[in-house]
């Protein structure tokens, strides 16, 4: 630089807006009683959703025992079996339908991370107790494995499926077709829970949470009953394992909130487990006009590759199993809630009596 040059220093850096060097040690410390007298309050925080500000309580010790027992490391998809997966012995329709199902599962178990994420969310900006937080956090770190599995099997027999490949059979051509109308179903319900996480109080997503995890448990030990695929039957038998605690998890929180629900909460609870009946017989049984938007091709062409999936050792239930498994899994979600004033909802597709209920499809909150 030139002598002649000068430099230029920034006006908060010059005259009197100079900033003073902080000093290397003071004389001595301050007097903690002169500094509260001249301390100012914090600035209230009036957001009705803020994760700020943060505490630690715990009021369910039920709950942080499942999450503590949750801590185990657990299973990992990419250590399963898959290399036992011999794909070359299916014929094209076999490995179609099979991947077709972990489609149709995708629509409820790949969207389980977004789902409990948003609800670990929400939990942390409503200030639930830590051990709801901490639940939610182990919930969807145990969907994130149930994803992936779907991802897995779906690449392992048709690679870049469900829709990023060309089927070279009728049947296959149908399969994509349902998974696109699956996932249209799929793109509605998404848009109805973001809605919903934010409107209901927690015990009524709780209770949509409860239905969810009775289905899943179900669904998974009956899978794994009746599958003789080795690598498929290894992770029903870990995804049960996990739903089974997601289950556990809903039904302490539950003891301790159905009791407080006010009639009004209870009524809306009546009307989110049909909505969760509805929703969730897309898997367990089949996807009643209700809610599920589908063309006349989609149930033939699904029951055509059950059959298929079926040949092949894959253990998808027949219609009447299926009526029944999901029959034994709602009488005993009843039998958990009416003792606390909840009225059960009539099922009358799978023969369950109850109450007459309407809902709005666009507002529920079933959770898978």
């Amino acid at each position: 630089m030139s002598t002649t040059e000068k430099t230029t220093e920034p006006e908060s850096m010059t005259g009197k807006h100079q900033l003073a060097a902080p000093p290397d040690h003071y004389d001595k410390m301050p007097d903690p009683q002169e500094l509260l007298l001249n301390a100012e309050s914090a600035p209230k925080i009036t957001d009705r959703l803020n994760i700020f500000p943060f505490d630690w309580r715990v009021e369910t010790p039920r709950l942080m025992d499942i999450y503590e027992d949750s801590r185990d490391p657990g299973w990992s998809p990419s250590k399963l079996p898959w290399e036992t997966l011999d794909v070359d012995s299916m014929t094209l329709d076999q490995r179609y339908a099979i991947s077709y199902w972990f489609a149709l599962l995708s629509v409820f178990d790949a969207s389980g991370p977004a789902v409990f994420a948003r609800a670990m969310i929400h939990a942390y900006e409503t200030h639930e107790e830590d051990a709801i937080r901490k639940c939610f956090f182990s919930v969807t770190r145990g969907e994130m494995n149930h994803e992936e599995v779907c991802g897995r099997a779906i690449n392992k027999l048709t690679p870049n499926g469900p829709l990023g490949f060309e089927p070279e059979t009728e049947l296959g051509k149908l399969a994509r077709n349902n998974v696109e109308w699956l996932y249209h179903n799929g793109a509605r319900y998404w848009r109805g829970y973001k809605k919903a996480v934010e409107m209901y109080p927690m015990g009524i997503l709780f209770s949509s949470f409860l239905f969810g995890e009775v289905a899943s448990s179900t669904l998974f030990h009956s899978m794994y009953e009746k599958t003789t695929i080795p690598v498929f039957k290894e992770a029903f038998k870990n995804i049960g394992r996990d739903e089974g605690r997601h289950l556990s998890f809903c039904l302490a929180l539950l003891k301790e909130i159905l009791p407080k629900m006010s009639e009004e909460e209870k009524d809306i609870v009546t009307k989110q487990f049909r909505a969760g009946f509805i929703f969730l017989s897309g898997i367990l049984y089949e996807p009643p006009a209700e809610f599920w938007q589908l063309p006349e091709t989609f149930l033939p062409a699904q029951r055509l590759l059950e059959e298929k999936a079926r040949e092949a050792g894959f253990g998808i239930l027949d219609h009447e199993q299926r009526k029944e498994n999901w029959r034994t899994a709602v009488v005993r979600l009843k039998t958990i809630v009416e003792p606390h004033g909840v009225k059960f909802p009539a099922l009358p597709e799978i023969g369950v009596d109850g109450e007459d209920v309407a809902f709005d499809p666009e507002k529920i909150v079933p959770i898978f």
